[in-house]
């Protein structure tokens, strides 16, 4: 079995609802807590690049991220993201990289709030970017999209195949 790297950039799935302030942030990641709840055995590297709300990525972020990809010996990699800017960092990505699986993910409800949807994500992504040939790709709502056809509804809540 590969070895998957698995590299956190921030976004909801690892935000953690303050209840003194009722405020979203990022004391800590909850990926590591996720894979050994999901029993997750599948050979995974994990390294946190940030912790950053996706509306607060920066081109020296994308950057950073794409380095790390690159660096990496894994040909199968996922990175956690903030739904918001996911598409734009995929683009970014998919100027460079060509022979790795990448697979973007993330959650429209933090992972330690009731109902989220982070769990079924990222176990999602794991047998995507397993399952899928080299490219890049956006996993959500249980669905697997390239990274230039889809785009999230924000109306909806969700992410669908663009019209492209």
């Amino acid at each position: 079995m590969a070895m998957i790297k698995l590299i956190i950039t921030g976004g909801t799935i690892d935000k953690h609802y303050n209840e003194l302030n009722g405020e979203l942030s990022f004391p800590e990641t909850h990926i590591p807590g996720m894979l050994k709840q999901a029993r997750c055995t599948a050979e995974i590297d994990v390294q946190q690049l940030m912790l950053k709300d996706s509306l607060e990525m920066t081109e020296d972020d994308c950057e950073q991220i794409k380095k790390s990809c690159l660096a990496s010996d894994a040909q199968q990699v996922i990175i956690t993201h903030g739904s918001d800017t996911m598409v734009d960092t995929a683009k970014y990505l998919a100027q460079t990289i060509q022979e790795k699986t990448i697979v973007l993910v993330g959650a429209m409800i933090p992972y330690s709030i009731k109902q989220s949807d982070a769990m079924f994500n990222l176990g999602s992504a794991i047998i995507a970017v397993q399952l899928l040939p080299a490219g890049i790709y956006i996993t959500m709502n249980g669905k697997v999209f390239d990274w230039d056809k889809v785009l999230k509804d924000k109306q909806a809540g969700e992410f669908r195949a663009s019209d492209v």
